[in-house]
């Protein structure tokens, strides 16, 4: 029987028990939502309203920006306060935000009609997605709409779902799966149906057994196969993911169009769902509040643009004098911010109080070129290599050792000895890279 999984790879501490068996509760009544203008990959949207405006419930509150950008829509029911700034948990730095303060209950704004996907065209569920302001909830944030639209020179004849969630402590999609399994089969038809593909295949790590039953059980009358994975960081990444379930490998420098593949995460697929039969567009998503230091870990589904610290407050607060770190995302590929008043995000998928001792830094010595970074990383690229050029500001032969390929899962820096942060030079090596060679062509 063929292994389903990949070369490379690392085996950090899951921490999963801490809210595994959390089910998921809503928030649905923050006192005040920031909903930035980029909550999306590419261009920021467009503002459709101005501070003293009334707004309801999943109206639309800017349009997009450009062919890569996404619409947004008012989380709650109540009053612009402004168009300001506040700090984003993705880009770091102040950015700009729509500020909704919440007066009263929900009063909705539906988009219409709304059915089964199977009334809609692949035009209109594409035109619906869009609408619906869906990006990728497992953490990119790309626009949906755009990447259920690959080039005709590139055909679609497979949907990969990503249920692997192999980022430690999270466990939102594994809550998912369990409790909304039928209508996350429905989003992947949906997506099959815009796609014209009769293939699909979702993939979940072995440590998800509830998930990988529940989800054959909702699939089990469609062409949709269920496939368990090895459990291994980073199992859900998109190439790697791809690799295990089809034994198709992405090349470098490619996309998953290039070998046929559209992948899609489970929450995503649950998004698509709410926008074609429930007519709701994303103006809330499920993450996991989590962490050593975290009172009463959760899986909650909170409304975009909701203050951390509220919903942080919803987990039963934290152990102040034991909290290290605040990591939107998990600890391997998500971002520290330096304080707990910061918006979510679409992206969002988790907020983890990393505590002192889970937190603490390994002391770091010169590389001795073991090469278990080598080992360790799933893109067949030498780190260390790589490493000792970006460190030397050498960009073009880190490039060409395929810097660019890197997909800063962090496999190398958690397997080094030494403890060398090695994937944060190299995603500050590819930023200034990318940047002299704009400059240069500006």
């Amino acid at each position: 029987m063929r292994s389903l999984t990949f070369r490379g790879g690392v085996h950090p501490p899951e921490r999963k028990e801490l809210a595994k068996d959390s089910k998921i509760e809503h928030f649905d009544d923050p006192s005040r939502v920031f909903v930035f203008l980029s909550n999306h990959a590419g261009l920021p949207a467009k503002p459709l309203v101005k501070p003293g405006d009334r707004v309801k419930t999943g109206q639309k509150i800017a349009e997009t920006g450009g062919t890569v950008s996404a619409s947004l829509h008012a989380p709650v029911t109540g009053e612009v306060l402004e168009i300001g700034k506040a700090y984003h948990p993705v880009s770091l730095k102040p950015d700009q935000a729509i500020v909704i303060e919440r007066k009263g209950e929900d009063d909705w704004v539906l988009m219409e009609p709304a059915g089964s996907f199977r009334d809609f065209s692949a035009e209109e569920l594409i035109k619906r997605v869009k609408e619906a302001g869906i990006v990728g909830l497992g953490g990119a944030m790309f626009p949906t709409h755009v990447k259920l639209s690959p080039p005709e020179d590139r055909p679609i004849d497979t949907l990969v779902i990503n249920g692997a969630e192999c980022e430690p402590y999270l466990t939102i999609d594994d809550r998912m799966m369990q409790e909304h399994g039928r209508d996350i089969a429905k989003g992947i038809q949906a997506l099959m149906r815009v796609l014209g593909v009769k293939k699909a295949v979702i993939g979940i790590e072995k440590n998800k057994p509830e998930s990988i039953a529940a989800m054959r059980n909702a699939v089990k009358d469609t062409s949709v196969e269920v496939s368990a994975v090895k459990t291994k960081y980073p199992q859900g990444a998109e190439k790697q993911l791809i690799y295990s379930v089809l034994k198709q490998t992405v090349p470098s420098g490619g996309l998953p169009m290039d070998v046929g593949v559209v992948v899609q995460n489970v929450s995503t697929a649950f998004a698509v769902y709410e926008a074609v039969e429930l007519g709701k567009p994303l103006i809330e998503r499920g993450l996991t509040v989590t962490g050593e230091c975290v009172k009463a870990p959760k899986n909650i589904i909170a409304r975009i643009g909701t203050m951390a610290s509220e919903i942080i407050d919803r987990a039963g607060g934290f152990d102040e004098d034991q909290l290290d770190r605040l990591v939107f995302g998990g600890p391997m590929m998500g971002l520290a911010v330096p304080k707990l008043d910061v918006p979510i995000v679409k992206g969002s998928s988790g907020l983890t109080l990393l505590s002192k001792s889970s937190a603490s830094a390994k002391e770091e010595f010169a590389c001795i070129r073991c090469g278990t970074c080598v080992v360790a990383c799933p893109m067949f690229l030498e780190p260390y290599l790589i490493y000792l050029y970006t460190s030397r500001r050498r960009y073009e032969p880190a490039v060409e050792l395929g810097l660019l390929d890197c997909i800063d899962c962090g496999a190398c820096s958690y397997s080094c000895p030494a403890g060398i942060e090695l994937v944060k030079s190299f995603v500050l090596a590819k930023k200034v890279y990318r940047s002299l060679k704009k400059g240069a062509k500006g």
